[in-house]
């Protein structure tokens, strides 16, 4: 099996666990290559300067190289350190790879140094596929590990999905903006999720083929798709809603959550999300001050 490697791929770190005594082994997702794990070795030394930027929800460029499904990281810097002025975060499509060195790629000591792996795969990066974003806090951190999680769970391995990646971007920058609506963020994201992997939701005509009607009530089954019910559990106008990607109204957003998680759960087959566990219960602890 031949040596492949890939330079300065955009990518975002998922989850992350200690390997031996010095080494890290990250799940990332990427743009071009979907989601993949890498070893990245010696990160975890004193006088590392690659672990802090091992770390989710950060725009990173990473180089790596391997035979194996696990490849080895030999480079990581982050996306913003090489944007213009303006903030927008690109990788301008006319520059050579090895030019790229002198805008603080860190080499990781022990492996071939990021100068040396050969620039496959670069692509320009279209300024709208990652805004930039602040920092992440509180409750809108705890819906960051849940998109991480929900694409750890919905993503196979080097599967390219570079419209997921894209979202997640979108998503990043809606969790990071004060006063967003989290509740809509998220369940955009789901929606998409969903409709990437081939789960996608029929929203737009009942089991029976008839057009959703916003006044009638639904029930959903994940396998037929909505079912006309005078009680149904969900309102054709959320249906239309969702189908249309407008999510503003209250009641939307309310019928909305109870619709996703129950597509989710189905998926999941009985799998626990830990990140849900812990959004849960914060939210209970906020409604009870």
């Amino acid at each position: 099996m031949t040596e492949s490697a890939v330079y300065l791929q955009p990518a975002f770190i998922l989850q992350q666990r200690k390997y031996r005594e010095s080494g890290l082994i990250i799940d990332v997702l990427t743009r071009d290559f979907g989601r993949i794990s890498l070893l990245a070795k010696g990160v975890r030394k004193a006088r590392s300067k690659t672990a802090g930027m091992l770390q989710p929800f950060i725009p990173l460029l990473i180089s790596y190289l391997g035979k194996a499904e696990l490849k080895t990281l030999t480079g990581v810097e982050r996306l913003a350190d090489s944007v213009p002025a303006s903030g927008i975060h690109s990788v301008p499509g006319d520059r050579q790879a090895s030019s790229r060195l002198a805008l603080g790629i860190h080499s990781i000591p022990g492996d071939n140094p990021a100068g040396s792996v050969p620039a496959v795969g670069i692509h320009a990066i279209p300024g709208d596929i990652i805004q930039p974003f602040n920092e992440i806090k509180g409750l809108a951190l705890y819906c960051g590990f849940y998109i991480n999680e929900l694409v750890v769970c919905f993503l196979h391995k080097y599967d390219p999905h570079p419209e997921v990646f894209s979202d997640y971007g979108e998503c990043l920058c809606a969790l990071s903006s004060h006063g967003a609506n989290l509740e809509a963020a998220l369940r955009l994201f789901e929606l998409n999720l969903m409709e990437y992997t081939g789960y996608g939701l029929q929203l737009e005509h009942d089991d029976n083929q008839k057009p959703i009607e916003p006044s009638k009530r639904y029930d959903f089954n994940v396998g037929r798709g909505a079912v006309e019910a005078a009680n149904g559990q969900f309102s054709g106008k959320t249906l239309q809603a969702l189908s249309a990607r407008e999510l503003t109204d209250p009641q939307v957003l309310s019928e909305a959550k109870i619709l996703m998680r129950m597509v989710i759960d189905v998926y999941l087959q009985g799998r626990e999300l830990k990140s849900r566990a812990v959004i849960n219960k914060i939210m209970k602890h906020t409604s009870a001050e």
